[in-house]
């Protein structure tokens, strides 16, 4: 056909709301057409771009192995509501009722329904390994959707499902599928680093992103150039600067009228910041809890949340909910506490003498020592990594840049089989729950 007769007209200008240069581009190029915030109908010259890569995707699942099925985008809640992530996956969860009204979502990914698809015809440790694969449109109701075809409430996805009989049998699945998966990128003609990242709401033990590096990107990539340590900024971890040792000293309290913030206090006291331990309040699904970490570092909320126990609901707590507590913002401290939460970072076992909130206005302790002063529920690693931080296999410090994620693999486990009743007897005719992959790929992203 010649292109005096495609369907679809080239724009002169840029368009007012495209903030991405690939959003600016293809609305130029007539490639696609915007129906509503974050829905796209995709033009013949996009389309015909998208079976391209569609059946790149293919010709790579099927050398792995791969079955191409297709599951249905309606599945009933009660599948969601069995794995628990109905609550997890929150608002982005679109719901809807059929006519009796029978509670239906629309799915943003398949682990559900495949899990049951595996369990009624899986009979038999000869049954595996086995892997299957769709292309299939997926819904999610993002609060804000924005950059064209990067973040959408409609969007066409690549999600295979690997099913092992143990874990020696899922390593092997995973790395095959990051084989194809960097095959799929290097066809594509797409420069693709993979990082260490977070699980999310899919849940499972590790997980990786393929991220395309671009300033555009809103994912924070930290980077260390000397060992090649790759991770998504909610993943990665760093090393703490230790402090030099002290004895242990007497709590003292002392007066700081109209300090607030730790950069306050230090000054006041003049005290680097790292001998301060800051009190950040979060609301975890209406419980207000305690979160203390060392003064030069910020919480990383998704490492909160996994602290948690994974909530639907993380957010900053409000004054209100703070006062109810009986605690005093600015000088709020974790000494005395009862009947709150307590999520610490290991940061505060990295030094001695900290100074705190005294839960008095106005005041503060001085030469805080855990655990001789307070205890805490939980202590774990929630800090920030951030850029200058060390490296935590070489001690170098960190970069960081931007970047697209155009694909996330994982490790599940038996996260999805056990809920779902997925077993199978191995040699020895004892029940066992089939070991899972996940591997998804952004089609619409990486057009």
């Amino acid at each position: 056909m010649r292109v005096s007769r495609l369907f679809g007209k080239t724009l002169r200008d840029d368009p007012a709301e495209a903030e991405l240069a690939s959003h600016r581009l293809m609305l130029r190029a007539g490639m696609i057409y915007q129906v509503a915030s974050g829905i796209y109908s995709y033009m013949p010259l996009a389309w015909r771009s998208l079976r391209k890569i569609e059946q790149i995707i293919r010709e790579e699942m099927d050398a792995v192995g791969g079955q191409e099925v297709r599951m249905p985008v309606i599945q009933p809640q009660e599948l969601w509501d069995e794995s628990g992530r109905t609550d997890i996956m929150g608002p982005s969860l679109f719901r809807l009722k059929d006519r009796r009204g029978r509670p239906l979502v629309l799915a943003p990914t398949h682990e559900e329904v495949l899990t049951g698809m595996v369990k009624a015809n899986v009979n038999s440790y000869r049954d595996l390994p086995l892997v299957v694969y769709q292309i299939q449109t997926k819904f999610r109701d993002e609060p804000r959707p924005r950059g064209g075809l990067i973040r959408v409430r409609e969007f066409d996805m690549k999600d295979a499902y690997s099913f092992d009989a143990d874990d020696e049998g899922l390593d092997k699945s995973y790395k095959s599928m990051i084989k194809a998966y960097n095959n799929i990128y290097r066809r594509c003609g797409l420069d693709v680093v993979m990082v260490e990242a977070d699980s999310g709401a899919i849940g499972g033990k590790d997980s990786h992103e393929f991220i395309l590096l671009a300033d555009a990107g809103e994912d924070t990539i930290i980077i260390c150039p000397q060992s090649h340590y790759y991770a998504n900024a909610e993943k990665a971890v760093f090393q703490k600067p230790e402090q030099t040792p002290e004895d242990p000293l007497e709590l003292e309290e002392v007066h700081t009228p109209g300090v607030k913030t730790i950069a306050e206090l230090a000054e006041f006291l003049d005290v680097p910041t790292s001998k301060t331990l800051k009190a950040v309040f979060y609301s975890a699904d209406g419980e207000v809890v305690f979160v203390v970490i060392r003064g030069d570092l910020e919480v990383n909320e998704v490492k909160l949340n996994n602290a948690l126990g994974g909530v639907a609901e993380l957010r900053l707590a409000t004054p209100d909910e703070v006062r109810a507590k009986g605690l005093v913002a600015g000088s709020a401290s974790p000494i005395g506490l009862d009947g709150i939460r307590i999520i610490a970072d290991d940061s505060i076992n990295m030094g001695s003498n900290f100074v705190v909130g005294a839960n008095r206005q106005d005041y503060h302790l001085r030469n805080s020592n855990h655990p001789r002063d307070f205890n805490a529920d939980v202590i774990t690693d929630i800090a920030l990594a951030e850029e200058g931080f060390g490296c935590p296999l070489c001690g170098e410090p960190l970069t960081t840049r931007r970047g697209i994620e155009v694909g996330h693999v994982f490790k599940l486990g038996t996260r999805y089989s056990e809920v779902a009743g997925a077993y199978f007897p191995d040699q020895n005719d004892v029940q066992r729950p089939i070991i899972m992959g996940c591997y998804g790929i952004g089609v619409g992203r990486l057009l």
